[in-house]
């Protein structure tokens, strides 16, 4: 039998939103996958830095998502590596997200996939699109730290 993975351990997670987005809220929605989907997401074969996630019919979809297939999956069954697949939340928190995302300047965005309890979850935040000038700011706060850090170590030796 295979081996349950940890709790709460990530599988993947999109950098690029945080550096692109400021976050308003998180929220933890389940996935609808494929059983291959699953023996992969357990190799850690997911990305999802160019994912993203629309709404359809009052239902949350997750688009862009890749789950490189298994050697052994690929044989048997048809994979299709970036299909859409569905997120599971509950009704009310659907439509006050559909409400807040009709809102100028909203968008919903996968910032982690995760296991919790032995299902895969995704973590979907409510964001806001960064101006240039504040993504400047953050890479300039980023390089300062370095430089302290830099001047730090070579004075402790």
């Amino acid at each position: 039998m295979a081996k349950k993975p940890e709790t709460n351990s990530r599988i993947a997670e999109n950098k690029k939103a945080a550096f692109n987005y400021f976050f308003e809220e998180r929220h933890e929605a389940g996935i609808v996958l494929q059983g291959w989907e699953v023996k992969a997401l357990r190799s850690g074969k997911a990305q999802i830095s160019e994912a993203y996630v629309v709404i359809k019919d009052g239902e949350l979809f997750l688009i862009g998502c890749q789950i490189q297939p298994l050697k052994t999956a690929s044989t048997h069954i048809s994979t299709d590596a970036t299909r859409l697949r569905k997120l599971l939340m509950k009704k009310d928190e659907i439509r006050r997200l559909i409400g807040k995302v009709e809102q100028k300047g909203y968008t919903l965005v996968p910032t982690n996939l995760h296991w919790k309890n032995g299902l895969v979850k995704c973590d979907v935040a409510l964001a806001k699109g960064k101006a240039e000038h504040d993504k400047r700011d953050v890479i300039k706060d980023r390089e300062g730290k370095r430089e302290v850090e830099r001047a730090m170590k070579s004075r402790n030796r």
